[in-house]
């Protein structure tokens, strides 16, 4: 996937955690940026990224743009050639390597919106670890799970 093809997905998904049937503009990400991280990215910036025109990000919009979406600054970049997503680094913590996980998994689940607004939120979530300990706990009780089911429904 190419750091232009990421940034459309995180827009994408951003606007639904945000609560939204749609993707956020990219000159919605440009002020809310400036807004919530107070760092200015332009529009044409953004633009620029996501055609390919500019490959490469600076260290500060990639700080920017990482902490506003709350990923990894290792992923705003293009994967290499031949790159799986079920490779790891070692440098990654593993609270970062679950947290790119649940983000592939909600790519592929594209088609599922539910389920893919809830890997999304445990992927922002910052201590996915003990939300999947917590999901766990509650899995270990299936009265729990169809209580909490008749609740939310």
């Amino acid at each position: 996937m190419t750091l232009g093809e990421k940034l459309r997905f995180l827009r994408t998904v951003e606007g639904r955690l945000r609560g939204r049937d749609s993707e956020m503009t990219q000159q919605e990400i440009s002020r809310a940026i400036e807004r919530e991280v107070g760092v200015r990215i332009s529009q044409s910036y953004l633009s620029q990224i996501e055609r390919g025109i500019r490959p490469h990000l600076t260290n500060t919009s990639r700080m920017a743009l990482a902490r506003f979406f709350k990923v990894h600054p290792g992923y705003l970049v293009d994967d290499p050639e031949g790159f799986h997503t079920e490779l790891t680094s070692d440098v990654r913590t593993l609270e970062d390597n679950l947290d790119l996980w649940l983000i592939s998994g909600a790519e592929q689940f594209a088609g599922d919106p539910e389920v893919q607004d809830a890997l999304l939120k445990l992927a922002k979530h910052p201590d996915t670890r003990r939300c999947m300990a917590l999901i766990g706990a509650i899995l270990d009780t299936p009265e729990l799970v169809d209580r909490l089911l008749e609740v939310l429904a």
